[in-house]
């Protein structure tokens, strides 16, 4: 049994993206949750991971060579466990460059502006004294659902978000995308993303890596 990859994660769309592509990957893995609440993504050990004190993170002992390597950023630790095992990466470099046009998708547009919009819609609102702006809900609330038209307009000419096979991309965007209701969106416009969003969520390994430790989250 190959030495089990070392996952530093809080259940939170991000931490979800690897959680479900471990488990979709069948990969053993050791959890060190990273409570981002408390502030554990700036302890001085963490940072040698992630130096960009966000998780998640991994640890791989069986790296490159056969050697450690830490990787951060999400995205980037999608497109390595994709090319380590050969898995969810399609199989010609098309297809890879098409799964990784939507990665970057997902990590330059969905993640930024979904996360600002729970932060503005939820969250800002209830700090003290609130933070109640209206045009910063409108702003992000219309950027997320624009996004979400342009993955609604994928997703009707394909099965899965990169063509016929399921990818890193659909992980990566998933875990966002299930959240529509708290980012004040609607699915009645969007039928093939409300497809897509049964498909994935009915899939084994995406329930079990949601399901890491979800009573955390509040």
């Amino acid at each position: 049994m190959s030495t089990p990859i070392d996952l530093y994660y809080w259940p939170t769309p991000n931490g979800w993206k690897i959680s479900v592509c471990l488990e979709e990957m069948e990969l053993p893995y050791a959890t060190h949750l990273i409570n981002i609440g408390k502030g554990d993504q700036f302890d001085p050990e963490f940072l040698k991971i992630a130096p960009n004190n966000r998780m998640p993170a991994i640890t791989d002992a069986d790296g490159p060579g056969g050697e450690p390597i830490s990787i951060f950023e999400s995205g980037a630790i999608l497109q390595y466990l994709a090319r380590k095992t050969g898995q969810f990466y399609g199989r010609t470099e098309r297809e890879r460059l098409t799964v990784d046009q939507w990665l970057m998708w997902q990590m330059g547009g969905l993640g930024p502006m979904a996360g600002q919009a729970h932060h503005f819609l939820k969250y800002a609102p209830k700090t003290i004294p609130p933070n109640d702006i209206p045009y910063a809900k409108d702003r992000y609330r219309a950027e997320t659902a624009r996004l979400y038209g342009v993955l609604d307009r994928q997703l009707a000419q394909n099965e899965f978000v990169a063509g016929d096979f399921i990818s890193i991309a659909d992980f990566s965007i998933w875990g966002w995308a299930s959240l529509w209701e708290g980012q004040q969106q609607t699915l009645e416009d969007k039928p093939h993303m409300a497809r897509w969003l049964d498909v994935m969520g009915a899939r084994k390994g995406v329930q079990a890596g949601r399901a890491l430790y979800a009573e955390l989250r509040k």
